[in-house]
């Protein structure tokens, strides 16, 4: 009986089962990193809204929920996911320079959606916690997806 092995320096493409393996991982990755992130920014605004530091005065289910549940769970997600299909593509000081840039994005747009009533702060709240905690938010998530992709 003979065993035939892909030699690593062959010219000739790895199997399909390999290749559908590595898709199906990668999408799980992707995946599991977007939840993950909608669980951490879930429960921060849960914790902060509770405490009282910030409230949204414009939010679905109002009734039901403290959060905007809108922003947990779609917009969040979906910013990360282009997030770290531009982060993947970076070196490691690029790449934090990128997530000091995403930083101040998110300051801006909150900002914005003060102005636009969508959400409001006390007077203990400094936007600055913002830029300084969506950095070290978008640092463990992409710390969370390295360790998931290695």
């Amino acid at each position: 009986m003979s065993i035939v092995k892909h030699l690593k320096k062959s010219n000739f493409p790895s199997s399909r089962k390999k290749q559908y393996y590595r898709k199906n991982q990668r999408i799980s990755t992707y995946l599991s990193t977007i939840i993950f992130a909608s669980f951490i920014g879930t429960y921060l605004d849960l914790l902060l809204v509770g405490a009282g530091l910030y409230d949204y005065p414009r939010r679905p289910f109002p009734e039901i929920f403290t959060i905007n549940i809108l922003f947990t769970l779609c917009i969040l997600p979906l910013f990360y996911l282009i997030i770290i299909f531009i982060l993947k593509r970076l070196h490691q000081l690029p790449r934090y320079l990128f997530l000091i840039i995403c930083s101040l994005f998110v300051y801006i747009a909150e900002h914005a959606a003060e102005q636009y009533g969508l959400f409001s702060h006390t007077s203990y709240w400094k936007l600055e916690y913002s830029l300084f905690g969506y950095f070290l938010f978008f640092i463990v998530i992409w710390k969370f997806y390295s360790w998931l992709e290695d």
